[in-house]
């Protein structure tokens, strides 16, 4: 296959194909052809990953930078990553399906937060403590843990690289990427720009491979002291009986099925645009996607009537073109078992108002149309179960009492969306609402300051924010004897 694009993987500061030349390949979601191929590492190249990062950590010289130094590093690597946005955003939407002009926007956002680490890495400090002895002084330092498993799903994984690599390379830890099996080109072609940055060899390695060897043997590594992870919970729970072997400390983020709560007052204009983005943004491929609607009954069929309108009016097509509105799905894992999903729905009383199909016109890629089909009651399997695409189910709700039970009812916790001109009832029902990230009369709003992470099924642990930052270290006590006088005799208790 001459036309394709060919990718290495980054260990120890050089670029290079996996140990036994086994490699696969990557498919474009909007035409189902091979584009790519990228290696598929042996356990060896994990070990050999693994390695560089300890050398770096241990020997230096990134141990033996400064702060202001690493900062610098990070700062220069958000400037190249602005400056590549076109380009990388390009790679993204062909591997994954995204829209360019979404993935393109990103990846020049996205440059913010390797900025405000950039700013963060000499800001972090111990503490003198007000100790309870005479003659002593006890204070704490910070410290990196070591090297960091950073496990990085396809979606947004521009985005998901920055939440984890920036705060773990601030506090001075080092890092090895493993990229996903579906789709891993754009972070192979970032990872071009950590050496033009002035990373020393080690302190970021770039693996590609499935979680048999690659994922196992990267989380179980004597010598990695943290794994954070974000992808599902059949791969989390194998994490955590993976890291049972070195005692990692471990952050997982594990997507969601947020729910997305519209009461009568609310604008219903500014609601239904905000739940039109929040499920077929990213054609639903989004951790935080409001997948389930509550609508207060006074408006619910109005609501519905305008939002099943704007839904039929989607433009799905090439998502390199400026002018599409929702690309396809990024497999066709995904796109069959949403076919299967919203089949036992209908089958189960849920009432298709929208879609439900492959569309017509689009006769190659993994394409399906936005869909919204009415649940009858909570129970259906259907809205507790995450699709990972563009599919919302909608239920009826009398009184806020009754939406914070329908929304609190589900084994996830990431993200919740609240619809209100009362201000006093938003925040009542934020508080009350089990989930990591609550947006009022806004959605799939991020910065770098704020941390987010999940409840419940969601995982543990935050990212983001100085949160993230403080976990990427841990606490030294250190004590010291001002006396001039001779410690006392140890059996005399005084």
């Amino acid at each position: 296959m001459p036309d394709l694009t060919r990718y290495d993987m980054l260990i120890d500061g050089a670029w290079v194909a996996a140990s036994d030349g086994r490699t696969t390949l990557s498919l474009n979601p909007a035409t189902g052809e091979a584009w790519a191929e990228v290696p598929e590492a042996t356990e060896a190249d994990v070990d050999r990953a693994v390695r560089a990062a300890d050398r770096a950590v241990r020997e230096g010289p990134w141990s033996r930078m400064l702060p202001s130094e690493r900062g610098r590093c990070l700062s220069k690597l958000g400037d190249l990553l602005a400056g590549k946005s076109e380009e990388l955003g390009r790679i993204e939407t062909i591997d994954t399906g995204k829209l360019l002009k979404e993935t393109r926007w990103q990846a020049r956002y996205i440059a913010e937060f390797f900025h405000f680490y950039a700013g963060a890495a000499d800001k972090i400090s111990g503490e003198t403590l007000p100790i309870d002895k005479h003659d002593m002084l006890a204070f704490t330092l910070r410290e990196p843990l070591g090297v960091v498993a950073a496990v990085v799903p396809w979606n947004s994984q521009l985005f998901l690289t920055a939440v984890k690599l920036g705060p773990a390379l601030a506090a001075g830890n080092t890092v090895v990427l493993k990229a996903s099996e579906n789709a891993p080109a754009a972070m192979l072609a970032f990872g071009r720009l950590i050496e033009e940055a002035g990373f020393p060899p080690g302190v970021v390695n770039i693996v590609t491979g499935g979680g048999e060897p690659c994922g196992r043997v990267l989380t179980s590594h004597p010598l990695v002291a943290r794994v954070s992870f974000t992808g599902g919970p059949n791969a989390a729970r194998q994490v955590i009986r993976n890291t049972a072997e070195n005692f990692a400390q471990v952050s997982l983020e594990l997507g969601g099925k947020s729910p997305f709560m519209v009461f009568e007052d609310a604008d219903q204009e500014s609601a239904v645009n905000g739940s039109i983005a929040g499920i077929f943004g990213a054609s639903g491929q989004s951790c935080v996607a409001g997948s389930r609607l509550y609508l207060q009954e006074k408006i619910a069929d109005k609501f519905l009537e305008q939002m099943v309108g704007q839904a039929r009016k989607i433009i799905i097509g090439d998502p390199l073109d400026e002018a599409t509105q929702m690309g396809p799905l990024a497999t066709t894992g995904q796109l069959e078992r949403i076919e299967r999903e919203v089949a036992h729905a209908q089958a189960e009383g849920g009432r298709l108002l929208t879609g439900g199909k492959r569309p017509p016109q689009l006769n190659r890629g993994w394409f399906y149309e936005p869909t919204i089909i009415e649940a009858p009651r909570q129970a259906l399997r259907i809205v507790d179960t995450e699709l990972f695409g563009p599919v919302l189910t909608v239920l009826r709700f009398k009184t806020e009492e009754d939406v914070i039970g329908l929304a609190n009812d589900t084994k996830h916790g990431l993200a919740a969306g609240i619809f209100t001109k009362d201000g006093a009832k938003a925040l009542r029902v934020a508080k009350a609402t089990r989930a990591g990230i609550v947006w009022i009369n806004t959605y799939r709003v991020v910065s770098p300051i704020a941390e987010f992470g999940g409840y419940k099924g969601s995982g543990f642990g935050r990212e983001s924010g100085f949160q993230a930052l403080w976990d990427y270290t841990r606490p030294k006590t250190i004590w010291i004897n001002t006396s001039t006088a001779p410690v006392g005799n140890p059996f005399v208790m005084r």
